[in-house]
């Protein structure tokens, strides 16, 4: 069973745009020193209530796979055994997991779930799937949907690390975006320097953040932006981790 494709794309694009004054004076940011680099986050608790997932209907399947999910970076401090994934195929449940058995022990929680994946003979080759993640701490449903095919002989997740990106299936982020973030400081005459960090907002709400961890000459770095509605302004910020400075675009970002 493949399962490589359950991703969602985020939409990209590079709309910012400088913007000066007549006499050549850069408006396009405004300026505040800031001495400790800022404690940037997007804040992942919703208000979802748990699913009822009762478990797949074993008469209806006639082959089995294993899939191993691992948690992504960002939400693996909140997996608890408490959490539940499932999987989906039209309207039958085909899969349903708790957090792996830590070696060290049940009270240590894993942010690795092993789940066995039921499809029938009868079933076309490939079909719509929804890969579903319950977090009982953020109280929030993440969903991926895409195509899949089927392949009994495959694993996906045991020899190489299989990390959907659960937070591009948010219920209370569903609108995406993808920026480069070389780009928005080129547009305005910054130059990107190391544990530089930039975040997108919307009033006080964090909706993203990347920062510069290697040479930024090397390699583009994308900020990926969370919106609850399409059309939104987002402003983007920039901490410069040697000036010490953070700079405040006036051009917003529109999702």
């Amino acid at each position: 069973m493949l399962l490589a494709g359950l991703m969602l794309g985020a939409c990209h694009g590079d709309d910012y745009a400088s913007v000066y004054n007549g006499t050549g004076t850069n408006t396009a940011y405004t300026e505040t020193p800031q001495s400790e680099a800022p404690q940037w986050q997007v804040d992942w608790s919703y208000n979802q209530e748990r699913p009822n997932w009762q478990g797949p209907d074993a008469s209806l399947f006639s082959t089995w796979t294993f899939v191993m999910v691992q948690i992504e970076d960002a939400l693996k401090p909140y997996v608890s055994n408490d959490d539940m994934m499932a999987i989906f195929a039209d309207e039958y449940m085909c899969g349903l997991a708790r957090p792996a058995i830590s070696v060290g022990g049940s009270d240590k929680v894993n942010t690795r779930f092993l789940m066995k994946i039921g499809s029938a003979d009868t079933w076309p080759e490939s079909y719509t799937v929804r890969l579903q993640y319950y977090c009982k701490k953020l109280n929030h449903i993440f969903t991926l949907s895409e195509k899949m095919n089927m392949d009994t002989d495959l694993t996906l997740g045991i020899d190489e690390e299989y990390v959907p990106e659960f937070t591009l299936g948010s219920a209370k982020y569903p609108v995406v975006k993808t920026v480069t973030a070389e780009s928005i400081l080129a547009s305005v005459g910054i130059t990107p320097q190391r544990n530089g960090i930039m975040a997108a907002f919307v009033g006080d709400e964090c909706r993203g953040v990347t920062q510069f961890v290697a040479d930024p000459n090397l390699r583009s770095t994308e900020l990926t932006i969370y919106g609850r509605t399409a059309g939104e302004s987002v402003t983007l910020k920039y901490y410069d981790a040697v000036k010490r400075v953070v700079y405040t675009f006036a051009d917003p970002v529109k999702m």
